[in-house]
């Protein structure tokens, strides 16, 4: 059934946009889902409607209601799920390289939330959203833990964990090239390309504060495997940030080296893009306090075969030296 909120606006949140305004509440909206309410006539500011390019003014109430999920009309599908925990809160799983988490156009089924529909009957939804359960996302290339929610307080109290940092993210990923450092951190907004939109990029004018920590772990000739500590959760962050320092992912699709000149040439990294065929991220290990027991939780899912066979490629052909 439909939430109903109220809110009163303090002094502090004077001059602010509803929009931003109720993407800062223990409502737990995105700024996109606070205006997409605001643009259905779920909001009301002093009881009047409004835009979502509103100001606030102090003592002024927001009213409204969240709606329910709407009827879910995706098909549960037997895919086969590798569970590294379950229990009637959540879903913990190691997502396999090549899967996409939620449907899209162009992906409208075999996707995560397909073999979730089919494995769990209780998915959560997402303030009227169809991606029931999801909490965060791993790229389609990417591997590894992920957690789903599989009722509303727990997926709200994900989310707030997500928002407010309180989960800790490590990924390992194979990238070009040789670090000065044993370790650093990387301090660059992200936002949209300004004009490839499937891209981000830390060239605009309206990106977001993004936090990426690395770690060396072992160095080959010309390569390195990262151990790698996102602080915040934008869109294909750690792609993005290691390109940007000249540190791309191996068979990075997007904000990879594939038209250096030279590469096509080279026999090692030939066959080792054969054998993975994606970029080489992996998502480690995850920790997160329980939404219900408040226990914390920590799992880790080993480095899948594809990524474990270019290491052990690399190394056979020789540590740096």
């Amino acid at each position: 059934m439909a939430k109903s909120f109220s809110i009163f606006v303090t002094e502090k949140d004077q001059g602010k946009r509803i929009d931003q305004f109720l993407s800062e509440t223990h409502l737990l909206l995105s700024r996109s889902q606070a205006k997409r309410l605001i643009e259905n006539g779920h909001v009301y500011l002093n009881q009047r409607p409004i835009k979502p390019s509103a100001r606030l003014r102090s003592g002024d109430l927001i009213s409204g209601t969240l709606p329910e999920p709407k009827p879910i009309s995706l098909q549960p599908e037997p895919i086969p799920l590798s569970i590294l925990y379950e229990d009637s809160s959540l879903i913990v799983i190691n997502k396999p390289p090549g899967m996409v988490v939620h449907p899209a156009p162009g992906n409208p089924s075999g996707t995560l939330v397909n073999a979730l529909l089919y494995h769990c009957q209780d998915l959560s939804g997402i303030h009227g959203l169809l991606r029931p359960g999801i909490v965060h996302r791993l790229d389609k290339g990417t591997s590894g833990v992920m957690v789903v929610a599989k009722e509303d307080e727990a997926h709200d109290q994900l989310v707030w964990q997500f928002k407010n940092r309180l989960i800790e993210k490590t990924y390992w990923a194979i990238v070009f090239g040789s670090f000065k450092e044993k370790e650093g951190l990387i301090n660059l907004p992200i936002g949209r390309h300004p004009s490839e939109r499937k891209r981000m990029s830390t060239k605009t004018k309206k990106g977001k504060e993004a936090l990426t920590r690395w770690k060396v772990l072992e160095e080959f000739n010309g390569y390195t495997l990262l151990e790698i500590h996102p602080q915040t959760g934008r869109t294909h962050q750690i792609r993005v940030h290691l390109a940007t320092i000249g540190h791309p992912i191996l068979g990075d699709p997007l904000y990879g080296r594939k038209n250096r000149p030279g590469m096509s040439h080279d026999p090692l990294l030939k066959e080792c893009l054969k054998k993975i065929g994606r970029q080489a991220l992996h998502s480690f290990r995850l920790k997160f306090y329980h939404p219900r027991t408040k226990k914390l939780l920590e799992f880790l899912a080993p480095i899948p075969p594809d990524m474990m066979e270019v290491i052990k490629i690399f190394r056979s052909a020789g540590r740096k030296e």
